[in-house]
């Protein structure tokens, strides 16, 4: 039976190959890419999620992949930092705002493409306005995903975090020389092939774990730290955010 699968960043590395993995099988395949929308912008994320909402009200598969890599700090026409728009908002919004559709799925299953090492939220400077470092700011997405994984409400949609780790994806295309020419020149020799980082996230997609939220890094599970109180802290600080630009304020 056919089934519907979201792809977010579906249009470039691990994104694209799993994209054409499910279209190769007969499913019906959504592959966003940024010429679809900015998903950096919560505006265009919501006009997004309304639309496949409307025209797919069954989501089998939600995978969030969409990621640019900063080396400076932007901040988007909403106010916020680029990476904590794009990493962290814009996938909570798309979780949530889909949640109908994909309740009415057999087997639901979001997986989130991002970090399941250490990190830490920046309480005090979300936007990282004081000292912004790329790191930094891919490491609280990272943790932000854990904690809005443990924060997300459902009983039968399934959440995984899922760490791919080294894989050609264009993270070369960010740097300036000569910093480029190495990370092109580490990924050429180091990456594992975006196709070969498919089969373990599918077979996740295909068949989801038994448990509400869990982690893997490359195929393997690995031990989540998710406290159920500072989920809670962030989703309410995250959904104060959204709904305080939603209202122009």
């Amino acid at each position: 039976m056919s089934r519907t699968i979201l792809i977010t960043g579906g249009t470039h590395g691990i994104g694209r190959a799993l994209a054409r993995h499910y279209d190769e099988r007969g499913d019906r395949v959504i592959a966003v890419g940024s010429r679809d929308a900015d998903l950096s912008s919560l505006e265009q994320t919501r006009d997004l999620a309304e639309r496949v909402s409307a025209e797919h009200p069954v989501i089998d598969a939600l995978v969030l992949g969409a990621f640019r890599y900063h080396p400076r700090r932007i901040e988007t026409e909403e106010g916020f930092e680029a990476t904590f728009a794009l990493y962290v908002l814009s996938r909570r919004l798309l979780a949530v705002a889909l949640r109908t559709s994909l309740e009415r799925a057999g087997r639901p299953v979001i997986v989130n493409l991002c970090g399941t090492g250490p990190g830490r939220i920046h309480w005090d400077d979300l936007q990282l306005t004081t000292r912004y470092r790329p790191l930094a700011a891919i490491t609280q997405g990272a943790r932000a995903s854990a904690l809005l994984g443990a924060a997300y409400a459902s009983e039968r949609t399934r959440y995984v975090l899922y760490n791919p780790v080294f894989v050609a994806t264009g993270l070369h295309r960010p740097f300036k020389q000569p910093v480029r020419g190495i990370v092109r020149a580490a990924s050429t020799l180091f990456a594992q092939p975006a196709a070969e980082a498919v089969p373990p996230i599918a077979a996740l997609i295909d068949d989801p774990p038994a448990g509400r939220l869990t982690a893997y890094k490359k195929g393997k599970p690995v031990r989540l730290d998710a406290d159920p109180g500072e989920a809670r802290r962030f989703e309410e600080l995250v959904r104060s955010m959204t709904d305080h630009a939603r209202r122009g304020g």
